[in-house]
């Protein structure tokens, strides 16, 4: 009999993974593709598959690197070949990318930190599939004090109560507010509900001299600003 061991078979995804790290060493994130990102960030999920296909697959189902990491826990796991770990870890790069964004907002005036604020707006929302109201509450100095979901609804519907956002205001002392919500068909163009809604807080803030200084509604492409359109 031969004394020669059996040489186990190297996946064939083995030298792809080897390769691709390469490059990101050398080009860093710049120089691969969104699947490509995906990729290896799954490589850590599921050390010994290869990913490729599923990554591509995520990408076609969510339309996008940050429609991926922004979909639900259950939708994630719908797709073949994504496990509870699997996508709680792409949930954790939605949560990393927003904190990061945030930072660049927290302890500036608002105001003049105007498209970090908007960058930070878009990266916590504009893939959201359902909608979501929050209201960002602002200081004497326009600094954020307060970044609070104060609804969450179906598709295209998320209830308001506008004396619930005066009297969280008046407890964290604020001076000011700004309104954000997300629109999940992608289009950002205010709805009567949304000029309704608002001017309804609007007056129920104005009795104790709180400002509401935009509302801001979330796309996937553009966001449109109430003051920027002459509606406040």
């Amino acid at each position: 009999m031969s004394d020669l061991k059996t040489i186990p078979d190297t996946p064939h995804h083995a030298g792809h993974r080897d390769r691709l790290r390469a490059r990101f060493s050398e080009a860093g994130g710049q120089g691969l593709a969104d699947y490509e990102l995906l990729e290896l960030a799954l490589f850590r999920s599921i050390p010994r598959r290869d990913v490729k296909p599923l990554a591509k697959a995520l990408i076609a189902r969510f339309g996008s690197l940050g429609g991926v990491c922004a979909a639900e826990l259950h939708q994630l796991k719908d797709i073949k070949g994504v496990s509870e770990k699997t996508a709680l870890d792409l949930k954790l790069l939605e949560a990393l990318a927003v904190r990061m964004a945030r930072e660049q907002v927290v302890g500036r005036p608002v105001l003049s930190s105007w498209s970090a604020l908007l960058d930070y707006l878009r990266t916590a929302l504009q893939h959201a599939s359902t909608e979501q109201f929050r209201v960002l509450y602002l200081d004497k100095k326009n600094r954020l004090v307060g970044d609070e979901h104060q609804a969450r609804g179906t598709v295209d519907h998320a209830p308001v109560y506008p004396r619930e956002v005066v009297k969280r205001a008046l407890a964290l002392d604020a001076s000011a507010l700004i309104l954000v919500h997300n629109h999940p068909s992608g289009d950002p163009t205010p709805s009567h509900a949304d000029i309704e809604m608002t001017k309804l807080v609007i007056s129920a803030a104005k009795p104790f001299n709180i400002v509401v200084h935009d509302h801001l509604v979330i796309g996937r492409e553009r966001t449109a600003s109430f003051k920027s359109l002459g509606l406040l």
